[in-house]
């Protein structure tokens, strides 16, 4: 179960900080996982996550082909998170002052994060994006985001999420609230932060989706605690008409339409020559050369690995019967592992020597195996 917390019945700004728990944001970060929300360090006291190593701060590098989180490291924050229990174990048990965040969308969550800042009213365009507010009506009294999603709501005749008793609410260290759904239909959400570019739902309500991290409830802060309020601790279904207007205020990411990327000319000719027929040899290669192009098309679930193995090996074994140049045979591999997976050079080169190196072994005569 999740740790016992003391609910807050009040809408206190400034709770009192709570001295942290050893055991505290372990079990935490236990709970969470076991509901299916990867987790990662935050820095002891903050709501920020624990830095990185080393040669993750130096300049240009970013996480994209970084070891670190394969190697067991926290490195990059959310792009770290991990079901992993023995990993949870090793990072809360040695580091127990670390608070714990959770990656919103591997976790399907989509969590609607109300502030209550003391801040000047921005313009009328700026607090409800793409709803009208005419001069006519008067503003007197709204000052956070409590009251522009309570508009909003009231706007489309629902109750405000931020009274939602049926799902899962945290009260912030800062007053604000964090009212948590689950995302529906295998929909990816996407985070947005104020309201002051083309994606925002409200003045002062910000949403937490992919792309971004949600602090844990029960994570302790210099600040005070993520405090669960009521008795609900499970995130209820996203409400339809909170879909809605996620869906209106750009937060879906457009539909993916597929761009015809030219064949780089080298893969073209290989590619041609199954239907050209230069050789028999450079046809049989044409043909697995053509499978590994056509995976340009599908993201994941190609078997690509699987298919440039298959041209490899073959380019191998027509290397081997001297049919094929080697420099040429892996060029022409490279070119349609670029085409296909274009920036994974590191992960297509190893199957191309891989399979180059199997099929030395087996000469390749045109019509089968010599």
């Amino acid at each position: 179960m999740v740790p016992e917390l003391r609910v807050s019945r009040s809408d206190s700004r400034q709770p009192d900080p709570v001295p942290p728990v050893p055991a505290r944001s372990l079990a935490t970060a236990r709970w969470c996982a076991s509901r299916g929300w990867p987790v990662h360090p935050l820095s002891p006291g903050r709501k920020t996550p624990a830095g990185n190593c080393e040669a993750c701060r130096s300049p240009g590098h970013t996480y994209r082909g970084c070891p670190c989180p394969a190697a067991g490291r926290w490195c990059h924050g959310f792009r770290a998170a991990t079901l992993d229990f023995a990993r949870i174990e090793q990072w809360w048990s040695a580091n127990p002052g670390f608070g714990v965040g959770i990656a919103c969308g591997p976790a399907g969550l989509v969590v609607i994060d109300v502030d209550a800042h003391a801040q000047e009213l921005p313009s009328r365009d700026r607090l409800l994006p793409g709803i009208d507010i005419s001069a006519g009506i008067d503003l007197t009294g709204l000052s956070n985001g409590f009251h522009t999603i309570g508009v909003l709501a009231a706007l489309r005749g629902m109750s405000s999420p931020a009274d939602d008793e049926s799902t899962l609410r945290v009260r912030t260290p800062s007053g604000g609230l964090h009212v948590w759904y689950r995302a529906q239909n295998g929909q990816h959400w996407q985070c947005s932060a104020g309201s002051g570019s083309g994606r925002a739902l409200a003045w002062q309500v910000d949403v937490r989706a992919h792309g971004g991290y949600i602090v844990a409830p029960g994570t302790v802060t210099e600040a005070g605690v993520y405090e669960p309020v009521g008795p609900m601790r499970e995130p209820a279904p996203l409400p339809g008409w909170l879909a809605r207007e996620l869906e209106r205020t750009a937060h879906l990411p457009p539909a993916h339409v597929p761009v015809p990327r030219p064949v780089p000319p080298r893969a073209r000719q290989a590619v041609l020559a199954a239907g050209g027929g230069r050789s028999a040899a450079n046809r049989a290669l044409a043909s697995v050369l053509a499978e590994v192009a056509a995976c340009a098309a599908v993201s994941e679930g190609a078997a690509f690995s699987e298919k440039l193995n298959r041209a490899a090996y073959t380019a191998g074994g027509l290397v081997a019967a001297g049919h094929l140049d080697d420099d040429e045979a892996e060029r022409m591999l490279a070119e349609v592992a670029e085409y296909a997976r274009p920036g994974q050079e590191r992960r297509y080169r190893a199957v191309i020597r891989s399979g180059l190196s199997a099929g030395r072994q087996r000469p390749l005569s045109p019509g089968g195996r010599a």
